[in-house]
């Protein structure tokens, strides 16, 4: 048996069991952005960006890390959601996605069925003129399901709460460098966080192929890079 983890830029996954959809980040593609990542001003994205990569299946659950538009679409949430569909954001999110989200923050916990979903914090700590990302307005989410953990970190910056994950399966680490940690980052929060197995997201400009050359020279942490609408199949025990 196996937990199907399916990439779709720059954050977007979809994560499959035998019972159950979820999502993280439904957004759009990068192809669907004529000057990401130079264009950084989320406001000013045009809602008519639009389209799903391929047909997929309504969600049981969605999980939102935090309100950016590449993050947060409410089009694309709404055609992968059913009327059961519990959706899962930051308070910030709320403008968005509507009220009727269940609001959640960093240190809380909520179950799902057998799925439970732990909240951590996702935010910069360097940065020039802006911070993108404030403590306590987006998360990062910790997914324990057939005795697995999943950390999708979010757009976040290397940050001292990484070392008390606890024990953490498969990361989805980002590694771009604008908006969130650089490599050189992503390779110091892998090997802090001691995953089994790491994969990079936001890449943005960023080269993936010298992550995980760091990350596997310094570590015994396997690198699996996807393209996009690639999976990786978790072994778990029926």
């Amino acid at each position: 048996m196996a937990v199907l983890i399916k990439w779709f830029p720059p954050s977007w996954f979809q994560i499959k069991t035998e019972q159950k959809i979820i999502y993280i980040d439904p957004a759009y593609l990068r192809t669907y952005f004529k000057n990401y990542p130079k264009k950084i001003e989320f406001s000013r994205w045009p809602e008519e960006i639009d389209g799903l990569p391929e047909e997929l299946e309504k969600a049981d659950l969605i999980l939102v890390t935090h309100n950016h538009k590449d993050h947060c679409k409410r089009v694309t949430v709404d055609r992968l959601a059913r009327p059961d569909t519990l959706i899962v954001a930051p308070k910030r999110c709320v403008k968005a996605l509507g009220k009727e989200i269940k609001i959640i923050s960093p240190g809380e916990e909520i179950t799902f069925g057998d799925i439970k979903i732990r909240a951590v914090e996702a935010y910069n700590i360097k940065f020039s003129k802006k911070i993108w990302h404030r403590q306590g307005d987006g998360v990062g989410y910790i997914i324990t399901l057939e005795g697995k953990t999943i950390y999708h970190a979010g757009d976040t910056d290397f940050i001292p709460e990484m070392r008390k994950l606890g024990v953490i399966d498969i990361a989805l680490i980002p590694i771009g460098g604008i908006f969130t940690m650089d490599i050189q980052e992503a390779v110091e929060a892998t090997i802090a966080i001691k995953p089994r197995v790491v994969i990079p997201i936001h890449i943005l400009k960023a080269n993936p192929r010298e992550f995980k050359t760091k990350v596997e020279t310094r570590s015994d942490v396997q690198v699996m890079l996807l393209q996009t609408g690639e999976a990786y199949y978790l072994e778990v025990e029926k």
